[in-house]
């Protein structure tokens, strides 16, 4: 049996640039958000980009922002974006390092967008990671491995964040799936959908 010591960092793929998109994907409790964590670890400039809602009445999102905080390094900045995502990444410096935490607060934030609208953002999302001069890495949720959203705002939910994921992942030097605590590379094992 294979032993791997979660202490050894894993340096994002070289691209040839400065900059490089790492999308790291997998449902709640899997371990994504301390797997992207650990990519940047040894970055010397990071932004934190928070994108949900605060909901400071909600106890127990409370907690779970709170043990984020505590994982982060110190020297790390924080930004929140709530649906101005694409806005703070094009005032981002070049050469530093961004995670992203999550892709769904930002689908969240821009749901009653038509689709044409929708359409629109999405391109200026992927055209602003794909000219930034930093290393991004892109936590995304996975959200469709459960049972059919009950309501009309569920399934759109769901379903315009995993046609986004895909775009994203286009363009993107690595790919991550996170499940049970464990890292898979996706690029590596798999083959893309024709």
């Amino acid at each position: 049996m294979a032993v791997d010591n979660p202490e050894t960092p894993v340096n994002p793929p070289a691209s040839g640039f400065d900059r490089s998109l790492i999308l790291v994907s997998g449902p709640a409790r899997s371990g994504k958000s301390r797997w992207a964590e650990h990519l940047l670890r040894s970055h010397p400039v990071v932004t934190y980009i928070a994108t949900g809602a605060s909901r400071p009445d909600d106890l127990e999102w409370q907690k779970r922002l709170q043990a984020h905080r505590d994982r982060r390094p110190t020297h790390w900045s924080v930004a929140e974006s709530g649906g101005e995502l694409v806005q703070l990444l094009e005032t981002l410096a070049p050469g530093q390092s961004v995670l992203i935490d999550a892709l769904g607060g930002f689908v969240a934030h821009h749901l009653e967008l038509e689709a044409t609208e929708w359409t629109l953002l999405c391109e200026r999302l992927v055209a602003s990671i794909a000219k930034s001069n930093c290393t991004c890495v892109l936590v995304v949720e996975e959200t469709g491995w459960g049972v059919v959203p009950p309501t009309r705002i569920g399934g759109l939910f769901r379903d315009r964040l995993g046609a986004l994921a895909q775009q994203l992942d286009r363009i993107a030097d690595a790919a991550w799936l996170v499940v049970q605590g464990r890292a898979l590379d996706l690029h590596s094992l798999s083959h893309v959908v024709p």
